[in-house]
């Protein structure tokens, strides 16, 4: 069988396999163009935006300083993303907390500055400043070890027959006797035995020399009670039981069976209570540390048995030794975290939030509210003058050239506030103290009044202090993180960018110390405070927000 075989010229060929070839090379090189998201444009050039603190022109604010608030023990691991961010961003750290009484005061009142010396010498070789948050403020204290300081003493002073000995007397302010015998019902102890069957007491009433405590006074003393034995015609009834002090006339209170004692029956458990509220006590019986003190049943046919006789007292400190114990805490305390922290540290807060919110010409006062475990009013117990305490305590320790502020929140949207706060600067440099500064906190939302910022920037810088934002941020007026919308957020941004574009165009430049953010992250849904809340220029995966684009703008158009 014949095979056929299907022959093709050259020419033919070629074209076939240039039709191949060609076909390829065309099918390869198709390209497909599809354009980016603009979400995604537009957070690549956040993205690509400078950093914070390399905008700032540092020839024109010589004094300014980007800062921000950061955990202690996160921020020293180095590698951590708020280590990365502060490092890149921002010329100091603040931290919220861990240096204020409340976290270095102990139980026992010793200082544990082991922490907070870690993380000031861990900033300083990162080349990073720390500035100094806070030393006299009314939150965050230790409380419960300042109050217990000023809790006054308490206690009893106790007639004891115990040590007596059987037959020893007491002298009577009348007729009589007074005897330690035992007890007649056959108890263990020894009792007294005021009359006899012989001779009974008639309004007579035995006398027992009292020497208090030291540092006691009979005006501390509350009352007198003790346990009796009486039958019904020996001083159960009568005209009632009489209390003195040395020669003055005896006061009449209810007789035993007032107060339940039953005929030749022990009364006992102190239920017999002599208050000497009922004394009116002279000013200078209330001084006396020791005395006589006259007890006893008035009766005229006395024959009955006493024990136990107690006086309670309670020494309360007045309000001179409670500014003097306060006083000497605050100094105890500024004094020991300066020195421990002044080779890093340049600037403190040294009081914060002085000024009443609804009264604002007035000074915060705990007196009359409930107030939180770890709240403290150093106010209170020092007065007006504790500011001015205060600072002079701190200008003792710091360096020379150091800085030192007061710091008030809500000045921003409080102009009277803002006004007192000025006066009240005003009044504690009249005692001598120094302040170099104002920190306005500015814990604001995205509708804050922008008249009130610019005009409370305008009171602030008339003081010619160093004027800082000490807290920024911006909420969104309570709208939860996964609740807000782009329309919030750039109304955010648009606020932060008003308020650092005021900074800059109201504080003249000698006076700009520098703003602080006090949340630059989203705070999470476990935070303490404004919990999953989305206040900062960064999400809380660290990407930077439309935030973060207005700093930038209003760095670049300011700051240089």
């Amino acid at each position: 069988m014949r095979k056929t075989i299907t022959s093709y010229s050259g020419a033919a060929l070629s074209a076939m396999m240039l039709f191949i070839v060609t076909g390829c090379a065309k099918f390869s090189d198709r390209e497909f163009s599809v354009d980016k998201p603009e979400s995604i444009l537009n957070q690549e050039a956040i993205n690509a935006l400078p950093s914070l603190k390399s905008l700032i022109n540092r020839t024109a604010s010589p004094n300014f300083r980007l800062g921000t608030v950061v955990p202690a023990n996160t921020y020293q691991t180095g590698g951590s993303a708020i280590f990365k961010i502060a490092d890149r961003n921002f010329d100091e750290v603040v931290l919220e907390t861990e240096m204020k009484h409340g976290s270095i005061v102990q139980t026992d009142g010793s200082l544990n500055i082991s922490g907070v010396k870690q993380f000031v010498d861990f900033a300083a070789q990162k080349n990073v400043g720390v500035y100094g948050q806070v030393l006299t403020h009314h939150l965050n204290q230790n409380a419960a070890y300042l109050n217990g300081l000023l809790k006054g003493a308490s206690g009893t002073t106790v007639i004891n027959f115990e040590s007596d000995a059987l037959g020893k007397t007491y002298v009577m302010t009348g007729n009589s006797t007074s005897v330690v015998e035992n007890d007649p019902k056959g108890g263990a102890s020894k009792v007294l035995h005021i009359g006899n069957s012989t001779t009974p007491a008639n309004q007579s009433f035995p006398k027992f020399p009292i020497t208090l405590p030291a540092g006691i006074k009979l005006g501390n003393c509350s009352q007198v009670v003790l346990d009796i034995l009486a039958p019904g015609s020996g001083g159960l009834f009568g005209s009632g039981m009489r209390l003195g002090v040395n020669d003055r006339a005896l006061t009449v209170y209810g007789s035993p069976s007032s107060f339940g004692a039953t005929d030749n029956s022990w009364f006992t458990g102190g239920r017999i209570i002599l208050p000497f509220s009922n004394m009116n006590l002279t000013p200078a019986e209330k001084e006396l540390t020791s005395f006589t003190l006259v007890l006893g049943s008035g009766t005229g046919s006395g024959n009955y048995y006493i024990d136990n006789v107690v006086i309670s007292w309670n020494a309360e400190k007045t309000a001179a030794e409670k500014n003097t114990i306060v006083s000497a805490e605050l100094n105890r305390f500024i004094s020991g975290i300066v020195d421990s922290t002044k080779s890093v540290v340049k600037a403190w807060d040294v009081v914060k939030d002085p000024m009443d919110d609804s009264n604002p010409t007035q000074l915060k006062t705990g007196i009359g509210k409930s107030q939180g475990a770890n709240e403290f009013y150093w106010q209170d117990y020092m007065g007006t003058s504790y500011a001015a305490k205060a600072f002079q305590y701190a200008r003792q320790h710091v360096n020379s050239g150091d800085k030192l502020f007061i710091s008030d929140n809500g000045l921003e949207s409080n102009l009277a506030k803002c006004n007192g706060l000025i006066s009240y600067i005003q009044n504690t440099e009249s005692q001598g103290a120094i302040i170099d500064g104002i920190s306005t906190q500015m814990h604001i939302s995205i509708s804050t009044d922008k008249s009130n910022i610019a005009q409370h920037l305008s009171l602030l810088a008339a003081t010619q202090k160093l004027i800082r934002i000490s807290e920024l941020d911006v909420s969104l007026n309570g709208t939860t993180t996964s609740s807000a919308t782009a329309t919030q957020l750039q109304a955010q941004a648009d606020m932060y960018k008003y308020v650092i574009e005021k900074y800059f165009e109201l504080i003249p430049p000698a006076q700009r110390y520098g703003i602080t953010f006090w949340s630059p992250q989203d705070r999470p849904s476990g935070a303490t405070w404004l919990a999953n809340q989305p206040v900062g220029i960064w999400n809380g995966q660290w990407v930077r927000k439309v935030g973060y684009k207005a700093v930038v703008e209003a760095l670049e158009a300011k700051g240089k």
